[in-house]
């Protein structure tokens, strides 16, 4: 049996499709959208190139999938924030909400929960460390550090309307 073999294409317009031969040869396929959706596809055993399945992922269903397939306990180079008691989470800034195209400083997040951003996906980008001189923007996916209860504090401040 074959090693898994992984190629991407660029789709101008779109974005990147990626697709997998596995060891088994079957094929699967990943679209990875300009606006961080994803589409999933598999592909016939039979034939190749005849489509079984085909699912359309939000960029959060995206990054729910990623985690069941990765899992960070199965990784020994992640922190495991749980033991620290600690957690991380992915808090979705609405275009609706009260901070889109306002600076991160303004929220006051930090000061008032002690909760850290350190990170900021945006479409297909990822904005590591974001400086409070950030502007948001609603579709921003916000990547929080801190306690529960300071990450829940947080989620109410990022969702003021």
């Amino acid at each position: 049996m074959g090693a898994p073999r992984l190629s991407s294409t660029p789709l101008p317009g779109i974005g990147v499709r990626y697709d997998l031969t596995t060891r088994e040869q079957r094929r699967l396929s990943v679209v990875a959208h300009r606006d961080g959706s994803r589409t999933l596809s598999a592909y016939r055993e039979d034939d190749p190139d005849a489509c079984e399945l085909s699912v359309l992922l939000t960029s959060g269903e995206a990054a729910t999938l990623i985690d069941a397939l990765m899992p960070a306990h199965h990784s020994p180079n992640l922190l495991s924030t749980t033991d620290l008691g600690l957690v991380a989470e992915r808090i979705e800034l609405s275009a609706t909400a009260h901070w889109n195209g306002r600076l991160l400083g303004e929220t006051r997040m930090r000061t008032e929960t002690g909760v850290s951003v350190v990170a900021v996906l945006r479409r297909a980008e990822a904005i590591p460390s974001p400086t409070p001189h950030f502007r948001l923007a609603g579709g921003d996916i916000l990547i929080l550090i801190g306690t529960r209860e300071g990450v829940e504090a947080a989620a109410a401040i990022l969702g003021r309307e």
